[in-house]
């Protein structure tokens, strides 16, 4: 329905200023509604703020929530656009067997188009990191610089330098049996022990464990399966795009400081100009561990 029908150029001019005013205070504007061709069942999209864009990409069975405190302090200087995944903490899976990855990052670079964003910066926690970077790679020409947050091109890396995804295959499908085969009670208690490890702080672990519960255990089987066994290190030596890459370390995680940056340094080595950056005291939810560190990496990385 066109504004000229609902009252002709008065009305029209005041619409325009009510999503002025709506944009300018951060309040959220439905994604449908300002973009009704864009469609997927493979993620939703909350828009708040006005000024360049920035794409925020939680991790595996994570919320939107993960990035609202950097949303709410961004949005007063960028129109930020908070990605929510399909399958994890409450939102709607149909995606049945098929491959998680690839339709999500493709469906990213649909929705970049679809809402005529140019360029945008792209801020990616754990797997949404690695969707960033792949992204990158398969349409450079729509993304203007990358963040990883604690993420690895190639997870599985972790298990040493000679690991491929051949041989972390009987792994990722081990992990992923373990997660549909859990009984309600085990798998509960099983996210709890493992929020503990993933931040040092106690309502990040209880919104971890919120979000594990509440997401398609399908999905995340079959996200998991493919994190482990996808390796994005064959294309990082093309990237043109800019990358950041923040890492964690923690004296009482569970693998010492030193190791952890070799990892690092070792695993984004082909990727011309990669900026590695390190935050101390965190486990694996930087934003939540350290908000101060993470937010002065990020406003590095914006300017």
């Amino acid at each position: 329905m066109s504004l000229a029908f609902l009252g002709g150029r008065a009305v029209a001019r005041a619409c325009i200023i009510v999503l002025t005013v709506l944009l300018g205070l951060g309040i959220a504007v439905s994604v449908a509604r300002a973009q009704p061709a864009f469609a997927s069942d493979r993620l939703t999209v909350e828009v708040v703020g006005q000024g360049p864009d920035v794409i925020l990409i939680p991790g595996l069975a994570s919320s939107r929530e993960a990035f609202r405190p950097l949303a709410d302090r961004l949005k007063a200087t960028h129109r930020v656009h908070l990605v929510q995944l399909s399958g994890f903490a409450g939102q709607p899976w149909t995606g049945g067997e098929g491959p998680f990855v690839d339709p999500a990052v493709e469906a990213l670079a649909a929705y970049i188009r679809s809402a005529g964003l140019r360029q945008p910066a792209v801020i990616g926690h754990s797997m949404g990191g690695l969707s960033g970077l792949l992204l990158a790679q398969r349409h450079p020409g729509l993304v203007g610089r990358v963040m990883t947050v604690d993420s690895l091109p190639f997870y599985s890396a972790m298990f040493g330098p000679a690991a491929t995804s051949a041989s972390a295959k009987p792994f990722a499908d081990r992990m992923a049996a373990g997660i549909l085969s859990a009984s309600p009670e085990v798998f509960a208690a099983q996210q709890a022990a493992a929020a503990k490890g993933l931040s040092k702080t106690p309502a990040m672990q209880e919104a971890i464990v919120a979000w594990s519960l509440a997401s398609d255990r399908k999905a995340v089987a079959k996200a998991i399966s493919e994190v482990m066994t996808l390796d994005a290190r064959p294309g990082l030596a093309a990237m043109k795009t800019p990358v950041t890459a923040l890492y964690a370390v923690d004296a009482e995680g569970a693998l010492p400081p030193a190791v952890v940056g070799a990892l690092w340094m070792r695993e984004y080595d082909a990727l011309p100009g990669v900026k590695l950056v390190r935050i101390e005291g965190s486990r694996h939810f930087i934003m939540a561990d350290q908000p101060e560190a993470f937010a002065k990496a990020v406003d590095g990385f914006l300017k």
